[in-house]
């Protein structure tokens, strides 16, 4: 509630991996879910999971925490996570050439989008949140398009948009075609959330995708330990079951798992079709809020629902 690819003969716009040592370290992985465009979508669509239960786990989470305790405290849960897998696998640092774009990633999807949503839902609804997260495939597109010089084609950009319509006007039927004070953080979130996952999926073509995520978090590692001190200090803790509960899956679910097999995939299949896997995740989070928060979902749904697995289904071939 964020470029970069391999080729393969299903795109005119997947490039060519530059990197065949990387290509080695992920070849396994890629070819044991039957060869790259589908292991790929498969990675990705994991991803997509992970990230709709966000939202409801934030909720959850603002039932102990105060959102600036809540964010930095995921971030540094996430970051030892991180910190451990690296320092099992005696990972060496990355080169100096890729920290730039490593800043972008936690500036991005460490810091800015988990903090504007954060502060967006203590005034915002889940349901209500995923009206602007439904925008995030189209804007993660066209940074990625700008970013990399991609070229997608007219029949791409008329699905992605014609999917982003549809999971906009159902959204905003369900809030009641009303703007909460959370938009603009939501809207900030959508930028920096876009400009992450493209710098992160252009990173994952010659880093695996776990250690992209893995020194996002270990670089705003100072960061996080100073924000939960902070706010721990000066917000109430109220622990309870869902705060615990929602604090870890947005740690170690979200940040991490969610982020490493999305980073992977899109090093995949490339951004544009990645990210119209998000297309689902608005849908993906309603259902998650009916089941684990009790909001209440429209019967417009399952016809949304169809709506966009189709423009997904085109974005897909185009």
């Amino acid at each position: 509630m964020t470029a970069q690819n391999s080729a393969t003969p299903l795109t005119a716009i997947a490039v060519e991996d530059p990197a065949p040592r990387a290509r080695q370290e992920r070849g396994s992985g890629r070819h044991g879910l039957g060869g790259r465009a589908t292991g790929g979508t498969a990675l990705a669509g994991l991803g997509v999971v992970a990230f709709s239960l966000t939202f409801p786990a934030t909720a959850w989470g603002l039932e102990s925490f105060g959102p600036w305790s809540f964010v930095a405290v995921r971030s540094l849960l996430a970051a030892l996570i991180a910190g451990a897998f690296l320092l099992a696998g005696r990972v060496p640092l990355p080169a100096r050439a890729h920290w730039a774009g490593l800043a972008v990633v936690a500036a991005g999807v460490v810091v800015g989008f988990p903090l504007l949503t954060t502060l967006a839902l203590t005034t915002s609804t889940t349901s209500h949140a995923a009206v602007v997260v439904g925008l995030l495939p189209l804007t993660t597109a066209a940074v990625s398009a700008l970013r990399t010089g991609a070229r997608p084609s007219r029949r791409f950009w008329a699905a992605a948009v014609a999917g982003a319509a549809v999971v906009l006007g159902f959204t905003l039927t369900q809030s009641g075609g009303a703007l909460s004070a959370g938009d603009g953080y939501l809207f900030g979130a959508l930028l920096v959330c876009a400009a992450g996952y493209t710098e992160g999926g252009r990173l994952a073509r010659t880093l695996p995708g776990w250690q992209v995520i893995g020194w996002a978090l270990v670089l705003c590692l100072p960061l996080s330990l100073a924000g939960s001190a902070l706010g721990l200090a000066y917000e109430p803790v109220h622990l309870g079951g869902h705060g615990v509960a929602g604090l870890l899956w947005a740690a170690a679910g979200s940040t991490f798992l969610g982020l490493y097999v999305w980073y992977r995939g899109m090093a995949e299949i490339g951004a544009p079709r990645a990210s119209q896997l998000q297309l689902a995740q608005p849908l993906l989070t309603l259902v998650w809020s009916v089941a684990l928060l009790g909001e209440h979902l429209s019967p417009a749904a399952p016809v949304a629902a169809c709506a966009v697995l189709v423009c997904i289904a085109v974005t897909q071939r185009a």
